[in-house]
């Protein structure tokens, strides 16, 4: 049964890498899935011990937090930013400040895989108009999302599974994540706008205009979209479970008269919830046996342990531009036992910054070109490697100098 065991795992996270299984219409979500089936299927795991490696807090607490932007979906908020950044006068390289400074902020707060899939289209849209090239910016987006999620424990996917596996506390967090981030929101400034200067315009796009676009507003949603999230924030440097504040709050928000719960429900990324369920019944078959008992035990045995720099950093960086960030964060809190906080926090801000790196290096990246695409805008693979090579080895290289200089990891 280890035989099995071992091919799946093997089998699932070679899809991971390549995003599909050649000749088959199936994307890493249904990867996972399968794999996890077959293991249930074939008696490798119980129902009982699948249900047992499934993090639900986590699923909850994501959930939670999708449910909380939708309702500023609902209110026409990511929209409308699209649309007054793709509007707002200035030259070029204050359009980019204004990019970056908005994606960054936002996905600090909000789930950095919704705030991308919102606001891409409305963006190109405006940018076309204007006889802008959407690249630079698209490519500006996605990096600074990424930059930005990895301020907080709740900035994306990866972080909020590190945080509630490690118990982390949020503000702790904030004081050794914070500043590389927004370092990391810098960098994707200055290399953006020195590789793309003078090359900012195309031909205007036909487009509909964007006056023309009715772009739903609805104070009162927003209002309460910014309530729910001042009071979530609160509960968050509270002793109360993350989990159950998200809950709590998408509950609340669900009561409402005007907004359907089924449009909340709906927005939620069901995809990338089933994503997090199939890979953990994958690894955790594999931790399981003892076969990653032994494997753990060699590298503690070597030094090589992703609990220093000089190992967790070219760790975060390969795995994440081959199997994702999501992934691999899974992968590695599956065998890795009772990891340090400090290595927690490297785990958190690496991992998302080195989803920069290449278009498939994370999925907030995928989001970007496949939403880009759907009007008509190619976001191409080496364009985005051009600017997101250079961005993620240096703001890696600050990161990592940084949880030195604080004591978080050793070199």
């Amino acid at each position: 049964m280890i035989d099995l065991i071992v091919a799946v795992f093997i089998a699932t996270y070679l899809g991971m890498a390549f995003g599909r299984w050649p000749g088959l219409a199936i994307d890493r979500t249904g990867i996972a899935l399968i794999g996890a089936i077959l293991l249930i299927a074939a008696g490798a795991l119980t129902l009982h011990d699948a249900a047992r490696s499934v993090d639900l807090p986590t699923l909850l607490l994501l959930f939670g937090l999708m449910i909380v932007s939708a309702q500023y979906a609902a209110s026409g908020f990511y929209d409308g930013v699209a649309a007054t950044v793709a509007r707002m006068g200035g030259s070029p390289r204050k359009l980019l400040a204004a990019v970056i400074v908005v994606a960054g902020g936002l996905s600090a707060l909000l789930a950095n895989d919704i705030v991308v899939f919102a606001m891409t289209p409305l963006l190109c849209v405006g940018l076309r108009q204007r006889g802008l090239n959407p690249t630079p910016y698209l490519i500006a987006l996605a990096c600074a999302a990424n930059a930005g999620s990895a301020a907080t424990l709740i900035g994306n996917p990866q972080n909020i599974l590190i945080g509630q596996i490690g118990k982390l506390d949020f503000v702790a967090f904030l004081g050794y994540c914070a500043a590389p981030a927004v370092l990391a929101l810098l960098t994707v400034f200055a290399v953006i706008a020195v590789q793309w200067r003078g090359r900012w315009t195309a031909n205007a796009g036909d487009g509909p205009d964007l006056s023309a676009i009715p772009l739903a507003h609805d104070k009162t949603q927003f209002v309460k979209a910014l309530a729910a999230t001042a009071v979530l924030l609160v509960l968050f440097f509270t002793d109360a479970p993350r989990e159950l504040s998200a809950l709590a709050i998408a509950a609340l928000l669900l009561l409402s008269r005007k907004v359907s719960s089924r449009e909340l429900v709906g927005a939620v990324d069901y995809s990338l919830l089933l994503l997090f369920a199939g890979l953990f019944v994958v690894t955790g078959a594999l931790a399981a046996t003892p076969l990653a008992a032994d494997a753990f035990a060699g590298l503690a045995a070597a030094g090589w342990l992703p609990d220093r720099l000089a190992t967790l950093t070219p760790l975060a960086l390969v795995l994440s531009n081959t199997i994702g960030n999501v992934p691999a964060v899974i992968l590695l809190l599956q065998v890795w036992q009772a990891p340090p906080p400090g290595a927690l926090y490297g785990l958190a801000l690496l991992s998302t910054l080195a989803g920069n790196l290449l278009i498939a290096g994370s999925l907030a990246n995928i989001i970007v070109a496949e939403r880009a695409a759907s009007v008509g805008v190619k976001l191409g693979f080496a364009d985005h490697a051009k600017s997101g090579i250079p961005i993620t080895l240096i703001s890696m290289t600050v990161a990592a100098i940084w949880l030195w200089l604080t004591g978080a990891l050793p070199f």
